[in-house]
């Protein structure tokens, strides 16, 4: 009796193409992912250089609050992204 290679076999085959278009996707969208993080942060990082768009003369406390809103969120990603804050182990 003769046995068949599963690695030769025409299903395993297409199990193993499906699963290398699969990670082609995966791949593709993640590097996708990141070059949208990546402007999100270019734009912030020049806002941020224009001190926010705000003039000496027109910062108050509601620009603060503004900046603290900003602050919390960013704060959010980073805990989540170092394993800090809430997210600690």
């Amino acid at each position: 009796m003769t046995r068949l290679n599963p690695q030769t076999t025409p299903r395993y085959q297409q199990l193993a193409e499906k699963a290398r278009r699969n990670k082609e996707a995966a791949v593709n969208a993640f590097i996708g992912k990141k070059a949208e993080i990546d402007e999100m942060l270019a734009r912030l990082q020049s806002l941020s250089d224009e001190h926010f768009n705000y003039h000496p003369d027109e910062i108050g406390w509601a620009t603060v609050d503004s900046l603290e809103h900003y602050a919390s969120l960013l704060k959010r990603i980073t805990d989540s992204a170092f394993s800090e804050g809430e997210y600690a182990e």
